[in-house]
């Protein structure tokens, strides 16, 4: 019997459906298997996950929170796939944005909030778009692989943040606490219907790279670069210059996830800023095939079972560990069906060729 992977030339919409419907199903049996093996009922610890990411308004707001960062983080590296520039540096960048932001609040905390807001805005996605930078000039010049570079650029990013929490930037006044002072009332983002208006920020951003990906030059440019750089040149297109500015684009929406997280979720600077947004984007992103609007929704259920995750920690003592296996497995099978959208596995019998040998 022989195996053979075929990529699938036209999947239509009802069938990828489908795909992913048989593919939420298994998850949910996977994971609930687990759950009975620890001795509880799954169907009332999935009941349990839906009450602790809608079950008030006060969670349905919580998860709210947690899409935030993931929505903008995902248009970000959004931009770069596009151009198959796999950018895995969200982390770094999502620290480095927040870092500048963090220096303009601290240094200027007497501005007034529109004109401090506004610069901490700029700070944010310039200091995203700076530390993305590196990896795609050296792409674009020496070809070099950009995945191992805003990898390790993460890590760099991430203890420069560690050394201004314990060095530099640690508060006197925390009483030997390692902790970077609180920033003015005037560098916290107002709240809009309960939440902090990032979710604003968040979908008009959507909006705008939904925009910029598919009605404008540039964007059309990023989009042809992925698909082969020889029809690009072909076409004329600087394929060079257009690395630079989308990865630029990428690191800096990264960035601005920074500047939100710090300003309105933790009111500070710390080593915790990114919270792993940046890793988790990378599947969000990919499932939602590149697209701003589906980025919304599947950021949005993504939230959802996080918030839900650790509803159910408190609500039926599952250890941590546990509920992150939970999701893990859920995230596995919904992954994995990904593979067969595109791609369909063929068994037939090689008798005919040893026949003919």
């Amino acid at each position: 019997m022989e195996i053979r992977i075929i990529k699938r030339s036209d999947v239509g919409k009802t069938e990828s459906i489908m795909i992913r419907i048989v593919a939420v199903a298994l998850a949910l049996f996977a994971a609930g298997l687990l759950i009975a093996f620890m001795k509880l009922n799954p169907i009332e610890v999935y009941v349990s996950m839906l009450k602790g990411a809608f079950g008030s308004a006060y969670r349905f707001r919580e998860t709210i929170i947690k899409a935030i960062p993931l929505i903008i983080t995902s248009l970000g590296i959004a931009v770069a796939f596009k151009m198959q520039f796999w950018n895995i540096g969200g982390e770094g960048q999502i620290a480095m944005g927040a870092f500048l932001a963090s220096f303009v609040a601290l240094k200027f905390p007497d501005l007034p909030k529109p004109i401090l807001l506004l610069l901490m805005i700029i700070a944010g996605f310039i200091g995203g778009g700076l530390w993305a930078l590196p990896p795609a000039y050296f792409k674009a010049k020496l070809g070099t692989n950009e995945t191992i570079i805003t990898l390790m650029m993460n890590y760099i990013a991430l203890k420069w943040i560690t050394f201004l929490q314990y060095g530099p930037w640690k508060d006197p006044a925390a009483l030997g606490f390692p902790k970077i002072p609180n920033f003015s009332d005037n560098a916290i983002l107002p709240k809009l219907l309960g939440i902090h208006i990032g979710w604003v920020m968040a979908l008009a951003l959507a909006v705008i790279i939904y925009f910029f990906m598919n009605h404008t030059k540039k964007g059309y440019e990023i989009a042809v670069i992925g698909e082969s750089e020889k029809t690009a040149q072909y076409a004329g297109i600087n394929i060079k210059k257009t690395i630079l500015i989308a990865v630029m684009i990428s690191g800096g929406l990264c960035g601005l996830t920074g500047m939100i997280q710090a300003s309105a979720v933790s009111n500070t600077l710390n080593v915790g800023i990114t919270g792993g947004v940046g890793f988790t984007a990378i599947i969000t992103t990919w499932l939602s095939a590149l697209s701003a609007p589906i980025i919304i929704m599947v950021s949005f259920l993504f939230a959802a079972l996080i918030q839900g995750g650790s509803y159910i920690q408190t609500a039926f003592g599952i250890p941590e560990a546990a509920a992150s296996m939970l999701q893990g497995i859920i995230l596995f099978f919904v992954l994995g069906s990904e593979f067969f959208v595109k791609y369909t596995v063929v068994f037939h019998s090689s008798v005919l060729k040893k026949e003919a040998n």
